[in-house]
């Protein structure tokens, strides 16, 4: 074995164990399965034009070296990015630990239970520091946050405020640029008129519906918004706060003075800045919207037994349901991140999140003092974190300041932005002092004590937050490292068994590609540094767009989009930009099949299109007469086709060039979902197949981990028309030459997750590439090959096989009363987390195994699913008292006294031989999510709740 192959560790199936699957497939050769799969006519004919693989120990080479090229100086830039300390306790136990970072969307809430509990602290944590009744699990960032905010309050306008057409709203200066220039993306398409202006000044008339404030304010100040409250109030708009989660530990929060959402960041806890990304965005607001608040909210409920449980809730499943008529789209959470953020509450608790903000305000009331006695005039009143100095030329301090290797902010030639952060000493403000004093040829002051600083009263917080018990007792580093790991045994991950989920490609996520996210060259990057200062970013961003550019045969891409929908949405809008370009306003039909994933639709919306949907052939494939009918009688309108390939039903369609050809003939562009790349990399490509834009997701063909439900990566490649309107950044400029305004507030999105990326494709080199994509289909296909002997698979090619994945029917099952949640909750008691349930088919599963996993392990899980097809054979029709009825099946039944079911405990529990040696217990019982939606209950309760009378 050469084991400096990087392919050899990542790819699972072993040389001998080939043709065993190939035999059992019922083809003489892997190069006749992909021959038989692959239409020919969308085949490459020639090798992808990429660097030879590196070896793992060449590529950590390679990468620091480019670590090095990054320079790390001291930054006080703020703009919503800080500086901080990341407790090695939660660096070591869940940033590096595949425990945590390689676990799926917590849909099966019985083996997701840590997960659950640690976003319901962030949860709690988030709803309290903002004086809110209500949180959800996380955003991609504070941009999106605040344009979401921005939607909702759209769409809940009063009765009379639709009836008057409502549909401005009002932007104070004040708040983040860059947060700004994303509100401008999402209003556009849905037709709201921004006004942005000053706060003070402005006057509200009733065709305003909402509007958003920075607390504190973008250069520091902190404002007193009573009398602007006042003001909006007397016209019924809305409030949306962007506020600093760290500086609602002093400052009065502003659920308490009239706030309707408060949105922002959750980068200050802990979270590393990694030059953009990710960062958990926070929202929350009151309980009257908890059916309408974006994204993902955690709430409690019972299991079977009535024993306290967790899961998903409410608009989790309505917006999947909802497809077009959904109001944002659920793909959209930082999971790992706001699992970090949610531990660092926890370790810290209230009294120790008090003491770090009260340093950090100290040491910049210390910093201002300092500028008193030098005479430099500071504009700020009443401050945080920030202050705003002017002097006589911003440009000396610049370069004193990077001579010393510091960063501040420069707002205007005359002055300088200044951001106080969590790793700020007394040292550190006296060289601020000592730059300053220098660029305007004064003799320096220093301090050798902090200055205390209190705030005025009717800005200071007077009431208590975070007083349940779990942000009291987990402060030292021995309890907090039991309860993550407490919490980590009730989660199934990849490190348990094989996550064969269609269209999430739950694929190895190699620790070599992990490693250098904990490296301080990469994590402590403020977004906003020059750039000469971020020359190994530099060269990875611009590496991973060259490769990305070749693998899908596309002109540019851009990296900014930071989720899957995220990349939906900006691919559609580059669609939209580039119809305009051409005088084509009109142009706002989007075509998409029924199969399409129900986040297409989302986006199609949010973009401002219309959404006509074609029909499926009885074989699963995209209608093509449907289609060309509609493409024709919308041929003046038509806008984009959106679709999948291969296709969600797991089929490499041979009409795929004819679908597109009808679309470019009608003067339509193809936008082309990347959910299913894994199947097409070195095969095929998005340009060949007819596309003219496509999303990739990192997360998925490029083994960015899944995090619980993200970090995720969603960057579009387009063809060289449509390069021009790739997306901008207002700070740091990035895109076409004629961009859209920017879709997540970073430049580069969440760069510090595009190393896994970048490494991924490095290390398997163009060889490695396609062989991972060959594995892929020769997974799968073998997997149906041994399921078809006892199950129905849906849909095949015109040759009888699968993409990288399939979907098996269990409907039939329905007879005897079982349904396909009854089959994934079985999994679970055999040591598996089910495949994709009822997508893009009701009653059936979707299943991918990628190339990661090895015979032995795909032959388990079919063993699985074939065991459980005989305890279905072996049924009594409606029997609603069975192991498939009563799963999943707890340590705490197994080990009771009493025993009341018609089957045995090894029955139950230890169905297969292999479980006796490798048994992972889902935590509790089955959930009831009818309860839990009637009592929604998403915050941990309040410690008076757990003191006994």
């Amino acid at each position: 074995m050469k084991t400096d192959s990087f392919v050899l560790r990542h790819i699972g199936p072993r040389e001998n164990e080939v043709s065993d699957m190939i035999k059992t497939i019922g083809v003489s050769s892997v190069d006749e399965l992909i021959n038989k799969t692959v239409p020919n006519d969308i085949r490459l004919t020639n090798e992808l034009n990429l660097p030879k693989a590196m070896s793992e120990y060449e590529y950590m080479t390679h990468i620091q070296e480019l670590a090095n090229k990054n320079k790390l100086f001291k930054n006080y830039i703020g703009l919503g990015y800080h500086p901080t300390i990341l407790p090695g306790v939660i660096q070591r136990n869940i940033l590096e630990n595949p425990g945590w970072y390689t676990a799926y969307t917590p849909y099966q809430a019985e083996i997701a239970q840590g997960r659950l509990e640690a976003l319901l602290n962030y949860q709690t944590m988030v709803s309290e520091l903002t004086g809110m009744e209500l949180a959800n699990a996380s955003l991609l960032d504070e941009g999106t946050a605040a344009a979401e905010a921005m939607t909702m309050l759209l769409n809940t306008r009063s009765r009379d405020q639709k009836k008057n057409n409502a549909i401005k709203f009002f932007v104070s200066e004040e708040v983040l640029p860059q947060t700004i220039d994303v509100l401008k993306t999402r209003a556009i398409p849905l037709g709201i008129e921004l006004v942005i202006g000053n706060h003070e000044s402005f006057e509200f008339t009733e065709d305003f519906y909402g509007t958003i404030i920075q607390y504190p304010a973008k250069t520091g100040q902190v404002i007193d918004y009573t009398p602007f409250v006042e003001k909006a109030t007397s016209v019924e708009a809305k409030i949306v706060v962007a506020a600093d989660l760290l500086s609602l530990t002093l400052l009065t929060p502003p659920g308490e003075w009239g706030a309707d959402i408060v949105v922002g960041t959750t980068q200050r806890f802990g979270i590393p800045m990694g030059y953009g990304g990710p960062h958990a965005g926070y929202f929350a607001t009151k309980e009257a919207y908890k059916r309408n608040i974006p994204g993902r909210i955690i709430g409690v409920t019972q299991d079977k037994d009535g024993n306290r449980a967790l899961r998903m809730a409410l608009q989790t499943r309505e917006q999947h349901i909802k497809r077009e008529k959904a109001t944002s789209n659920i793909c959209t959470a930082q999971v790992l991140l706001a699992v970090m953020a949610g531990m660092y509450g926890v370790y810290h608790g209230a009294n120790g999140l008090t003491y770090i903000a009260t340093k950090i305000q100290n040491l910049t009331a210390t910093l201002n003092k300092g500028l008193e006695k030098l005479n430099i005039k500071q504009q700020n009143k009443v401050f945080f974190d920030t202050l705003l100095a002017e002097v006589s030329n911003a440009s000396k301090v610049k370069e004193i300041a990077e001579n010393k290797c510091i960063n501040f902010f420069y707002p205007s030639d005359k002055l300088v932005n200044i951001s106080i952060n969590e790793t700020t000493s007394l040292e550190d403000v006296n060289q601020i002092l000592e730059i300053l004093a220098e660029a305007e040829g004064k003799e320096a002051v220093s301090f050798n004590e902090i200055e205390e600083n209190l705030l005025p009263a009717n800005l200071t917080r007077t009431s208590k937050f975070m007083t349940n018990e779990v942000f009291e007792n987990y402060h030292s580093e021995t309890e907090l490292m039991r309860y993550i790991k407490k919490l980590e045994r009730k989660d199934l991950s990849l490190n348990h068994s094989m996550i064969s989920l269609g269209s999430c490609t739950m694929k190895l996520n190699a620790a070599t590609e992990m490693l250098p996210l904990s490296w301080p060259n990469w994590g402590v990057m403020h977004p906003f540094v020059p750039i000469e200062q971020a020359q190994g970013y530099q060269e990875v961003i611009k590496g991973l767009e060259t490769a990305l550019n070749e693998i899908t045969g596309f002109y540019a891409t851009s990296l900014q989009p930071n989720s899957g929908a995220s990349g939906e949405y900006a691919g559609l809008l580059v669609i939209k930009a580039y119809h305009e370009s051409r005088g084509d306003h009109h142009r706002n039909i989007c075509i998409i099949p029924a199969s399409a994933h129900g986040t297409n639709p989302a986006s199609a919306v949010m973009a401002g299109m219309k959404v006509v949907v074609t029909k499926s052939t009885a074989e699963g494939n995209i209608d093509v007469d449907d289609l060309r009918e509609k493409a024709e009688l919308h041929k003046e309108n038509l806008a984009a086709l959106m679709v999948t390939y291969p296709s969600t039903h797991g089929v490499f369609e041979s009409t795929i060039k004819e679908i597109t050809e009808i679309i470019h003939q009608r003067g339509g562009q193809v936008y082309m979902d990347g959910a299913n790349m894994n199947a097409q990399v070195g095969l095929t490509n998005p340009a060949t197949i007819g596309a003219d834009v496509c999303h990739l997701n990192l997360h998925k063909t490029f083994a960015i981990p899944h995090g619980g439900g993200g970090p995720g990566v969603g960057p579009i490649c387009v063809a060289k028309h449509l390069a021009p309107f790739l997306p901008s950044n207002p700070i740091i400029p990035t895109g076409g030459t004629t961009p859209i305004t920017g879709v997540s507030s970073a430049p580069w999105g969440s760069a510090l997750v595009l190393l896994i990326s970048y490494s991924y494709i490095k290390m398997l080199g163009t060889k490695g590439l396609k062989e991972a994509t060959i594995n892929a289909i020769l997974n799968a296909n073998y997997l149906k090959a041994r399921l078809e002997q006892h199950y129905s698979i849906l849909y095949t090619g015109e040759n009888g096989f699968a993409a990288h994945e399939m979907i098996v029917d269990f409907r039939a099952f329905k007879e005897k009363g079982i349904e396909v949640t009854d089959i994934a909750k079985r999994l679970m008691d055999y040591g598996y987390h089910a495949p994709t349930v009822s997508f893009p088919v009701a009653g059936t599963l979707m299943i991918e195994p990628t190339e990661s996993e090895n015979k032995a392990e795909l032959d388990r899980f079919c063993d699985a699913l074939i065991n459980i097809k005989g305890e279905i054979d072996a049924m009594e029709s409606g029997d609603t008292n069975s192991a498939l009825k009563n799963s999943p099946h707890t340590q705490e039944m197994l080990t009771a006294d009493e025993w009341n079911y018609p089957y045995t405990r090894q029955q139950a529990a230890f169905p297969l031989p292999y479980l006796k040696e490798n048994k992972f217990w889902p935590s509790v019982r089955r959930v009831d999510d009818a309860y839990g939606d009637r009592n929604l209950i998403c915050s941990c309760n309040p410690i008076e709740d757990y003191i006994e009378d």
